[in-house]
């Protein structure tokens, strides 16, 4: 999706982020560059110069495991990141290829009971695959209520329903790195990465920085259209019967206001199905 050097693309990005000073380096005023230089994640990395252009020009696709976690080191990789670049080292041979993705009935029967619980399903996009009442109200009303990635980026009314917009959308991009791992096959993905970058001019500066960090709990606020601000706690869950779905569960704070708006939330919900699966191209 970035190239056909996808290991030296993330080197590259990660680098320019990475502030002198961060690791020890002095800043200097005739830098050239935004970030490290080469030279300085070489000697970071204890590997040679020459070795550490060959990985970013894609001449050297196959370092050790020890040298990627030196160079996640020098880079200050999290774990998520850390695992992400261990998988563009890896031969495209053993890469895992997408699976369709469809929700199982057992699920879709669990999200069905949690009457005062917003859920939803996400695929590997961060499309909706599957949601209960409160799930479905809870996103309801714009022009891409299924689909998370766009309506960050695309939902003209974005920035007034997260009113965080910009650690949304960062912690959005940086999970659908996560989520796209080595898959750079993925037609799916694919589309979905190349229409962003030609759409919206925030998601292009957010992918090209190389955030990669895993949907795992956060809290969320959100200006919902029915019922006002909502401040929920939301845990994401993986599906181990369909690797690459995420169960997001949502939870307000007991007895406090956002409890109270997101209970006047479902008795507002028309919906009569408890929990809708969301239909689509069979390989989404």
């Amino acid at each position: 999706m970035d190239s056909d050097n996808p290991l030296g693309v993330c080197l590259r990005a990660r680098r320019a982020l990475v502030r002198p000073e961060e690791v020890g380096l002095p800043a200097g005023s005739r830098r050239r560059v935004a970030g490290l230089r080469r030279e300085e994640v070489a000697v970071l990395a204890g590997v040679s110069t020459d070795y550490y252009v060959r990985l970013e020009q894609g001449r050297e696709r196959s370092p050790s495991a020890q040298v990627v976690d030196a160079l996640a080191r020098a880079l200050g990789l999290e774990e998520d990141a850390a695992d992400h670049l261990h998988g563009l080292a890896r031969p495209a041979g053993t890469r895992s290829r997408p699976r369709p993705e469809a929700v199982g009935p057992a699920l879709l029967r669990m999200m069905e009971g949690w009457h005062r619980t917003p859920a939803v399903v996400l695929g590997r996009c961060l499309t909706v695959l599957a949601h209960n009442v409160l799930g479905g109200a809870l996103f309801a009303g714009h022009a891409h209520s299924g689909d998370l990635l766009r309506l960050v980026f695309l939902d003209p009314d974005a920035r007034e329903f997260y009113p965080d917009w910009e650690a949304v959308a960062t912690n959005s991009v940086a999970a659908l790195r996560a989520s796209a791992g080595t898959a750079h096959e993925d037609p799916v993905m694919i589309a979905t990465v190349g229409e962003l970058s030609l759409r919206s001019a925030d998601f292009r500066r957010l992918w090209a920085r190389h955030d990669i960090r895993r949907k795992t709990r956060e809290s969320k606020r959100f200006r919902h259209p029915l019922v006002g601000e909502l401040t929920l706690d939301y845990e994401s869950l993986t599906v181990n019967s369909a690797p690459g779905q995420q169960l997001v569960v949502y939870q307000a704070e007991p007895g406090s206001p956002s409890e109270q708006a997101l209970a006047l939330l479902g008795s507002l919900a028309t919906a009569e199905v408890p929990v809708a699966r969301v239909d689509g191209p069979a390989d989404r």
